[in-house]
């Protein structure tokens, strides 16, 4: 196996909500349906995720419909603070409205524990959301702290590694020096508060950039790859994802050496399309099923990165569902584990220490010898999948038809 280099992979904004222009702050799209109930057969999205005891699952958007229905699941929700509400919510006051429009007449019965302020907003070259971004997650932050929340819900954002200049080896890991004014004090803010850093992170992209220069395998995090070391630390990387996230942990240390200490990052979306146009040959089944079977298992060994072994591998997959009306190329539409029907993509099966996973089916071993659908525990049970799908496409999106 020839020696791969890691590109700075460079997407556009993937998986961008809904325009923004057809979004108010102030009121909510219906995001399914109204004939297609949450529960009805035609969207068993809710038992679906029950079913496979999926504990945590993230939303771009605090539609009211959604949140009613999480009630009392137990499910930990990361809930989005949409980018047209940035402007909003930059100020005190308006932080509080939002929160008690959209979040708290929910609680507790819902289980909110994050709010993710915006989506990838850095890399969107938007200069007013980019101004917005930290003032709108201080003032909510606030307005959590006064009604005696901060404890329960943290704040935070979501960022394209695109905010990443360099990426390769991920010891040379630095952040676009453009981007540094904002993602500095951004450092100081999760530092302070305890929150973490989130990053979208595709090796797909960067495979897809680069084919010959990387090998599929070591993108699609299978085992049996060699793997590639980096000279600099000494450290071994078995595969491409957590390299890019060793990569932006050495460009949080560059750029900010106290918030380095204490800031952890997790992976706020990942995956692999199984379909694509003739010119995305990567994107096929069988190696979305290679995939993201691979990030379960990486998830359940409850292990970190070469760079910090000690904290586990925190991840949401994207997406649930395929959302066969999304714009843009054809893998768009094709990064769900799941048909808008419920029916698999295709065969994706995990196997653990004790046995077999197969979505929609049983686990070999029992129950909880694969999940922890306690939301009341951090702590590993057995095979624990810390989170398996991001509910992007079904939930936050309005471009997945129901037939």
């Amino acid at each position: 196996t020839p020696n791969l280099t890691l590109p700075s992979p460079t997407p556009t904004s993937n998986h961008s909500p809904p325009p923004q222009n057809l979004r108010p702050c102030k009121s909510h799209l219906a995001l399914l349906p109204p004939s297609v109930p949450l529960h009805s057969s035609n969207n068993a999205a809710l038992p679906l995720l029950q079913g496979l005891g999926i504990a945590r699952v993230r939303l771009y958007d605090p539609e009211p419909g959604v949140l009613r229905a999480f009630a009392k699941t137990g499910i930990e929700l990361y809930v989005g603070v949409p980018d047209q509400c940035l402007a909003a919510v930059a100020e005190p006051a308006g932080a509080t409205s939002w929160l008690k429009d959209s979040i708290l007449r929910y609680l507790p019965d819902t289980k909110i524990v994050a709010l993710t302020v915006g989506n990838e907003v850095l890399t969107g070259n938007d200069t007013a959301l980019t101004r917005n971004l930290l003032p709108a997650m201080e003032s909510l932050h606030g307005a959590l702290a006064a009604a005696n929340l901060d404890k329960q819900i943290a704040v935070t954002t979501a960022h394209n590694l695109g905010v990443l200049g360099t990426s390769y080896p991920p010891s040379a890991g630095a952040f676009r020096k453009d981007l540094l004014q904002y993602l500095c004090p951004i450092l100081d803010f999760h530092a302070k508060t305890g929150s973490p850093f989130l990053v979208n992170a595709y090796p797909y992209f960067a495979y897809s950039d680069d084919p010959k220069g990387i090998h599929l395998d070591y993108a699609l995090l299978e085992p049996s790859n060699p793997g590639v070391p980096d000279a600099n630390t000494g450290l071994h990387y078995p595969n491409l994802l957590v390299a890019q996230v060793d990569a932006a942990y050495h460009a949080i240390s560059a750029a900010n050496s106290a918030a380095a200490r204490v800031v952890e990052i997790r992976i706020s979306e990942t995956g692999w399309p199984s379909a694509g146009d003739a010119n995305e040959k990567a994107a096929t089944p069988e190696s979305a099923a290679r995939y993201n079977s691979n990030v379960m298992r990486l998830v359940a060994e409850w292990k970190g990165t070469p760079l910090k072994p000690n904290v586990p591998l925190r991840v949401y997959v994207f997406a649930l569902f395929n959302e066969n009306m999304k714009p843009g190329p054809a893998s768009e539409r094709n990064y769900g584990l799941f048909k808008p029907d419920s029916t698999p993509v295709y065969p994706l099966t995990y196997k653990p220490a004790h046995g077999d996973f197969t979505p929609g089916g049983n686990s070999t071993g029992g129950d909880n010898d694969y999940y922890d659908i306690s939301a009341a525990s951090r702590e590993p049970t057995g095979m624990t999948l810390w989170v398996i799908a991001s509910f992007l496409a079904a939930f936050a999106h309005s471009r997945v038809h129901m037939p």
